[in-house]
């Protein structure tokens, strides 16, 4: 049996702190506060930095099972995608992005506003803007607009449609653990993969290793 110690870890709950540390109350409160009180979605995400930052710098407040790889991931390649808090309505969440060494994510976008940073390993980060006018969902034309490596501490925000589809690689010997706040509940969204060589996009819903979503049956993870 694990011991999550100073954690409240609720092995049953879908949905509010999934892992009830110090750290991940003061994050999701400032973003309630900042959400409510700065309607500018571009200062608000500015305004979290402080938040997060202190986050990502402290340390015992992950579960280890929650920067474990998941073999039955449905993001594929052994990546894992846990809740650590959800709101029950869609407005918000906060997960950790497990990748093993080699491994990267499909080219995929998120639909909301949000920052994302490494907790431990290294991560190769590459943002794709489409060039095409968006009419064809089935179909997108993508370039690289930047690449950049991402190492313990550092963060990068998400404004949509700027910077929102990218993929990302473990290019540490260990797996990457990434902290992704958004707004939305991501994994159970219906969000997209492109493929850049074809131009072909396909709806996907990642889902979270640890929790389900609401239209989810009892049995299914």
């Amino acid at each position: 049996m694990c011991d999550f110690g100073r954690h409240n870890h609720h092995e049953h709950h879908d949905f509010g702190f999934i892992v009830d540390a110090p750290e991940i109350r003061a994050l999701v409160e400032e973003t309630q506060r900042l959400t409510a009180s700065v309607p500018d979605v571009k200062q608000r995400v500015e305004a979290l930095r402080p938040a997060f930052g202190k986050l990502l710098a402290a340390n015992d407040w992950l579960p280890k099972e929650y920067g474990e790889p998941d073999l039955k991931s449905g993001m594929g390649g052994g990546i894992g995608q846990y809740a650590l808090y959800r709101a029950e309505d869609g407005s918000l969440c906060l997960f950790s992005l497990v990748i093993p060494p080699g491994a990267q994510t499909p080219i995929h976008d998120h639909l909301a506003w949000g920052v994302i940073g490494v907790y431990r390993g290294i991560q190769d980060e590459t943002v794709y803007r489409r060039t095409d006018d968006g009419r064809d969902e089935s179909r997108a034309t993508l370039e690289v607009a930047r690449q950049q490596r991402v190492t313990h501490g550092q963060f990068y925000t998400l404004l949509p449609p700027l910077d929102d589809i990218h993929y990302v690689k473990t290019v540490s010997d260990t797996p990457s653990i990434s902290i992704h706040l958004l707004a939305n509940d991501t994994a159970c969204v219906t969000r997209h993969r492109f493929d850049a060589a074809s131009g072909i996009v396909i709806p996907f819903r990642s889902g979270y290793s640890n929790a389900k979503c609401v239209d989810q049956s009892p049995d299914r993870q």
